[in-house]
């Protein structure tokens, strides 16, 4: 009985028991899988008893809310409301009473017992019914409260979403426009200004730069809020909240206080100028480094700029506050965490995250937090100060690609997930499922599978929270930009969920309502003009991939993974046009790393290979792979005849370099993006997956200057064939 039961209960909670691998074949998750995933959804699944109890209970919650929490549809779609009442209320005359997001008010009068029913229960011996309610009106766009009333006694709530039917997509690209772009991690950019790290100024002279070139559009890495009392916890993919901003891009030479004498004073002392000039000459970022001089810097401006304007009634002030105000509850649980975190770093107590913090204070609703928010008051102001000033001053270099008539300008990066110590989980726990982690089964990259130590959201209390979280990371991964990237894309349909502990390889894939996600990603993506791309990369079902596009979501293609099974690779004209195409990511080595094999050598001296025999079949398998690179090349005319045809006698030279990228921007697809590092010839990667303290993840900088950078008349050159390459594609 207990498995029947069991499988009842997996199915209810949109656990995926077969599923496909990467290799195309048929796999199915263990039977204790099933019953960890169950436990860390927050079921007991110790006996029958217990686990049809926990079933009836589920049932029992949906039969007892006569609306359901929220409600997505799509703007040519009829508005049908499920509505569940006791029979003794059939009879009885109900009100729904829309609330626009405008404020208009609209009410619809019926009696349940002359609409259609669809089904019944009996809930403690009393009958419910549940019927479909047609509103006999259209809403328009947009986020609507719906209230249900019998005898004006409330009996229940909902929201209904009304989303287009696709994402925005810019009307030169909808016109057939193929544009080029460049992808950088920000943190790496070096200039003759910044302290060691990129910054948002780095970001409007790259923008300014590349316009003047051609390029249409800059991506970034995410740029989300990480961890300031521990700054070594620097993947970005691992933020302590995706709706905010990681302060170290903030240009504090750029903020209004830092000619005052008292900040002169700080960033003048000997100790000051010792720690720049060592983060500004060292080949990684020093984060340690970094956060001390910034950290320092700001807190001394802060005086300065709180003191002259927001202690008083300042317009600066009222921007300040209307800031605050629209971050609410998500931007104060930011900054109480990081003040809380700061201080008890000071005070030498074990501070990584909220699960390590004293008991009293892991949980933002706590009342010792609220507590500890009052009397260090000035410090949590400090820490919102920071997200103003960046959100400021992502959105001036923003603008900056408006005025040089970029098409998208800006292009953002949202991570699939938020490490285990975040803010994010610190200030809504309910949400997530802490025992667990988001993963990937195993595949040929990753023949053990991966867990990315990133704790999942709970659809079900996604969903009864009236999709809020979500709505909120797309609207404010959108601003200031053009464009989204989705990192795992795959994660609005299902997720490889790893119960802590487990292998990788034991986990098993949730479900989520991805219908209903892709609709709020396309209102989101019409209400700040976003272009959206998905990282739809690894195990995807091809059904997904029709349903992104349908969706209008932008497919992400990588030349090296677009291989036919003869071994040869497709070319970019065979692209889909609705895709960005690119040559590497930062998961990959370079195109000199790539060629010299130099991530193989790497992988070896660090580890990563088991046997020699499998380090043996990646050599050969790249041979194989830079010979039919070659081939392609050649064939389609993309390289001179002065670049070898034989793998064995043909070394990266910049011409191959130069070939392979243009060959890309010959192709279908409306977006490509670019490295920073192929244009610089450089061969060292940006990060390793599979690596933790082995390699310097998310340190190496680039080996040259914005500023000149595009001084350099090859890479004038390449742009110049990269832009008539795109116009070409563009009329052909």
């Amino acid at each position: 009985m207990t498995q029947q039961l069991l499988q009842q209960l997996v199915e209810m909670r949109g656990i995926e028991t077969r599923y496909v691998d990467a290799w195309g074949k048929p796999a199915t998750i263990a039977e204790s899988s099933k019953a960890k995933l169950l436990n860390v959804l927050g079921y007991d699944t110790s006996n029958d008893e217990i686990i049809q109890s926990q079933i009836a209970q589920d049932i029992q919650s949906v039969w007892l809310s006569p609306l359901n929490p929220v409600q997505v549809v799509r703007s040519a779609e009829s508005i049908n409301l499920a509505v569940r009442l006791p029979i003794e209320l059939v009879n009885d005359d109900h009100v729904l009473t829309v609330t626009c997001e405008s404020g208009e008010t609209l009410t619809h009068t019926f009696t349940p017992v002359d609409q259609e029913m669809t089904t019944m229960a009996h809930i403690d011996e009393v009958e419910f019914h549940e019927y479909i309610v047609s509103l006999p009106f259209t809403l328009p766009l947009g986020y609507h409260n719906v209230v249900l009333t019998a005898d004006d006694d409330q009996l229940g709530v909902s929201r209904i979403i009304v989303a287009p039917q696709a994402c925005y997509t810019p009307d030169p690209i909808k016109a057939g426009k193929k544009i080029w772009g460049l992808s950088v991690q920000l943190y790496c950019l070096r200039s003759e200004k910044n302290w060691g790290i990129g910054d948002f100024s780095d970001l409007a002279l790259l923008i300014e730069k590349s316009a003047s070139v051609g390029a249409d559009f800059i991506g970034l890495n995410p740029i989300h809020a990480l961890y300031p009392a521990n700054p070594n916890a620097c993947s970005p993919y691992g933020p302590s909240s995706r709706r905010w901003l990681n302060y170290l891009y903030i240009d504090v030479t750029a903020v209004e206080g830092y000619e005052d004498d008292s900040v002169k004073a700080v960033v003048g002392s000997d100790e000051f100028i010792n720690t720049l000039e060592h983060a500004r000459q060292v080949e990684h970022v020093d984060y340690e480094a970094v956060a001390h001089i910034k950290l320092a810097a700001l807190k001394a401006v802060f005086e300065v700029y709180d003191a002259k304007y927001l202690r008083k009634n300042t317009k600066q002030n009222k921007a300040f506050k209307a800031f605050v105000e629209a971050g609410g509850e998500s931007l104060d649980m930011l900054a109480v965490y990081d003040a809380l975190q700061s201080h008890l770093k000071a005070q030498g107590k074990d501070s990584w995250g909220w699960p390590v913090f004293p008991k009293e204070f892991k949980d933002y609703h706590n009342p010792a937090v609220a507590k500890f928010k009052k009397a260090n008051s000035q410090e949590v102001k400090f820490y919102l100060f920071l997200q103003w000033i960046a959100a400021e001053q992502l959105e001036t270099a923003s603008n900056k690609a408006t005025e040089a008539g970029m098409t998208i300008g800006l292009y953002r990066d949202l991570a699939v997930g938020v490490s285990e110590g975040s803010a994010e989980i610190w200030g809504n726990k309910d949400l997530y499922c802490t025992d667990a982690s988001v993963g990937a089964p195993p595949d040929i990259l990753g023949p053990l599978g991966q867990n990315w130590g990133l704790p999942p959201m709970d659809p079900r209390k996604l969903y009864k929270q009236g999709y809020q979280p979500i709505i909120d990371l797309f609207a404010s991964n959108m601003a200031s930009s053009g464009s989204l990237r989705i990192d795992h894309v795959m994660a609005l349909l299902r997720l490889w969920w790893v119960v802590k502990g487990d292998n990788a390889k034991d986990g098993g894939y949730i479900y989520y309502p991805v219908d209903d996600l892709l609709g709020i990603l396309a209102l989101e993506s019409h209400r700040n003009q976003s272009l959206v791309i998905g990282e739809d990369l690894g195990t995807v079902p091809e059904e997904i991939r029709s349903k992104l596009a349908d969706n209008g979501v932008y497919s992400y293609r990588v030349f090296f993974f677009e291989q036919a099974e003869d071994g040869g690779f497709f070319s970019p004209s065979h692209y889909p046009v609705q895709s960005m195409s690119t040559l590497t990511t930062h998961d990959m080595p370079t195109l000199i790393g790539y060629w010299h094999c130099l991530d193989l050598e790497l992988g070896k001296d660090i580890g990563l290979y088991p046997t020699e025999e499998i380090l043996q079949t990646l050599y050969a398998d790249r041979h194989e792979n830079k010979q039919a690179i070659l081939d392609t090349l050649h064939g389609h005319g993309s390289i001179g005849e002065h670049v070898g045809r034989d793998v064995n006698h043909t070394g990266m030279n910049r011409d191959l370099n130069c070939g392979m990228q243009v060959h890309m921007a010959g192709g279908s697809s409306a977006l490509l993006s670019l490295q920073l590092e192929d244009w610089l010839e450089m061969d060292k990667p940006v990060n390793i997956p599979g690596t933790f303290d082995e390699y310097p993840n998310w340190r190496r900088k680039l080996t040259q200057n914005i500023e000149s950078m595009f001084e350099r008349q090859d890479i004038n050159e390449l742009a110049s064939k990269l832009t008539q390459a795109r116009k070409n594609a563009s009329n052909s």
